[in-house]
């Protein structure tokens, strides 16, 4: 008998599906722009849940984050919230590669986002599972969930995560099931198939979780915290005492007992169909792949200061459970652990990202946007960043302007959607800063200065933290325009002094800014040649510093970025037939008519695309434009 349907009295301006890291900000983003918005989720109790690691942050991700505050996303504030811990990781290296890295303590950061999305009054947050997406004549209508309730809406912003016929593998046990075992989204994958959205199954995984109580510390490396950093430009530091992290390691018991049990291993047995992530492999994969390597590196992170159960990062497994007991204990520092959750895989269904457009909205159906894995991503912040623009660009199609698309050379965020979008993926995509062709202009540290009036301009940055903004602009201007104008002779006194601070002589007068491109010089180390030396934040001087001690490296990538707009800022008609570009070779119009590339700049990017296919491309909407001016 066919299910009947019943309208919801109320309609939506947007309707989001899911309330992950992608769907939060998604729903926040267009409710703060006025429009009203409808989140559904599978359940209340696991908003921003994180079903893997209880932390953010590292290189990359934490550009994203920071990326995802300048613009007036939501994660960056509720990490810092609730965050028990907090690091600076790659700090020997440059800073185009630093990157914090912050553990949460998991239940509080789902409660304090559940609450900001329930105070939020343009949000009716509600538990349902979606299982159909109505569309007519390739427009959305809204969602009929499994109660039978029709929700209308104008856009429709699917973040899905990883529920789409979520399946978990433990060994020779499988079973339906969403991320921690929660119920899976079974019909909705079928909706989309009869859209014509094209679906991959992917797979992804998670360490087991065991007792705090069970852990030998004393044979581990502690990893404590740092003092005076924060995610949000518009947060306080994490002060007081911070939770600590512990490093250990495999051992050749350890790669042993995956040796022995290789073929209960589902990742080797063919149980597991789908493709997992390269660069966080599992632990069975890690070491029959890499065999000559001794130990593997393993961390403890803590799950939050109301529980005793820790995450074994590293570790992610899908062996059998009776096996995982004899893992874990055969890892120095866990010969008593007691697992509390048993690591799993878990497969699901995402869409190939290629049937997107820039702005996340599918191509197929006018106001159906994707974000998050569902569109073939991993991690948090590469969902949430995801989610921020699909729900930015629903809200500006709302208000009748055009999208927000963040170019490769102004975010990593716009790294990631142009990856998948231009390129797709074929295992669950995650953020590196070697993605990033301009990744000293792309530092976390400036993603303020980046997007911000971006942010301001859209209307989720307030004027008041705009105006802050400014001031801080200001004044790294006056500070940055004091050091070039302050000379410094070489005096005796200077000589020394630069001696003793290990620099080399000075035999000329040179402005200040001349001593602080030494490497060996920091910008407090300059009190010792002037008295009258500006004060500021920590924040404003560190950006000082850094443009000036990389100026040269600063201004060569500008005009890199010059020279890349001038192809980018090219714009291919969306209507192009190209079929009728002959002289193009048959893969090239073949992908350019899937991809259907938004200009010459994302043409370029497209795997099997020569510079030859792009100068016939040129010349084709060069003659068009000729003619249409002459016509």
């Amino acid at each position: 008998m066919k299910q009947k349907y019943y309208q919801y009295p109320d309609q939506y301006d947007v309707i989001v599906i899911g309330a992950g890291h992608a769907g939060c900000e998604a729903s926040l983003a267009p409710a703060r722009l006025g429009f009203k918005v409808l989140t559904l989720t599978v359940n209340l109790d696991h908003v921003a849940f994180m079903p893997c690691n209880p932390s953010l942050g590292g290189p990359g991700k934490s550009h994203i984050v920071r990326e995802i505050d300048a613009l007036g996303g939501e994660m960056a504030r509720n990490m810092d919230e609730t965050m028990i811990q907090i690091r600076m990781l790659n700090t020997r290296k440059g800073p185009a590669v630093h990157g914090l890295r912050g553990q949460a303590d998991k239940k509080e950061y789902h409660s304090r986002m559940k609450r900001v999305l329930e105070s939020e009054e343009n949000v009716d947050l509600k538990q349902g599972i979606v299982e159909k997406i109505v569309v007519e004549e390739e427009r959305v209508l809204g969602v009929i969930t499994k109660t039978g309730l029709f929700y209308r809406g104008k856009k429709v912003i699917l973040t899905s995560g990883t529920f789409l016929k979520g399946r978990i593998i433990i060994g020779e046990a499988t079973f339906n099931a969403g991320p921690n075992h929660q119920y899976p989204a079974n019909k909705l994958s079928a909706s989309l198939l009869e859209m014509g959205i094209k679906l991959h199954r992917f797979k992804t995984g998670t360490p087991p979780r065991i007792n705090k109580k069970s852990i030998d510390f004393s044979r581990m490396e502690e990893q404590k915290g740092e003092e005076g950093l924060s995610f949000s430009f518009d947060t306080k530091p994490l002060t007081g005492e911070q939770v600590s992290c512990w490093l250990t390691y495999t051992t050749g018991e350890t790669h042993q007992i995956i040796h022995d049990n290789k073929m209960r291993t589902p990742l080797f047995s063919g149980d597991i169909e789908g493709v997992g992530p390269r660069y966080c492999p599992s632990i069975e994969d890690k070491v029959v792949r890499f065999p000559d390597k001794e130990r593997h590196q393993l961390f403890l992170e803590p799950e939050g200061k109301s529980t005793e159960e820790y995450y074994i990062a590293g570790l992610s497994s899908s062996l059998p459970a009776d096996v995982q007991i004899k893992l874990v204990r055969s890892i120095i520092g866990l010969r008593e652990a007691k697992i509390m959750r048993s690591a799993y895989a878990i497969e699901y269904d995402c869409l190939d990202p290629t049937q997107l457009q820039l702005s996340l909205e599918t191509k197929k159906i006018s106001g159906l946007y994707a974000a998050g894995q569902i569109n073939g991503t991993s991690g948090y912040e590469e969902a949430a960043g995801q989610g921020l623009i699909a729900g930015i660009n629903a809200a500006l199609s709302l208000r009748g302007e055009e999208p927000l698309i963040l170019k490769r050379s102004a975010a990593y965020i716009g790294v990631l959607i142009d990856d998948l979008v231009t390129k797709g993926t074929n295992e669950p995509y995650r953020i590196m800063t070697s993605r990033a062709e301009y990744r000293l202009l792309l530092r976390q540290d400036n993603a303020d200065q980046r997007l911000t009036p971006i942010g301001y301009r859209i209307g989720l940055i307030p004027a008041e933290r705009y105006d802050k903004y400014l001031n801080k602009v200001e004044r790294i201007e006056e500070i940055l325009d004091y050091l070039a104008r302050r000379q410094i002779n070489p005096t005796t006194e200077v000589r020394h002094q630069l001696k003793e601070l290990g620099s080399g002589d000075l035999t000329k007068a040179v402005p200040l800014e001349g001593l602080l491109r030494r490497p060996e010089i920091a910008y407090n180390d300059l009190n010792y040649f002037v008295k009258d030396l500006p004060v500021s934040t920590a924040e404003v001087l560190e950006q000082v510093q850094i443009q000036v001690k990389y100026r040269g490296y600063i201004e060569r990538q500008t005009t890199q970025v010059e020279q890349f707009k001038k192809i980018e800022n090219k714009i291919i008609p969306q209507d192009l037939n190209y079929d009728q570009l002959k002289n193009l070779r048959l893969e090239a119009r073949e992908k350019m008519e899937r991809i259907r590339p938004h200009s010459i700049g994302q043409a370029s990017r497209i795997s099997g695309v020569s510079p030859a296919d792009i100068s016939v491309l040129m010349i084709y909407l060069e003659q068009k434009k000729r003619a249409k001016k002459n016509g």
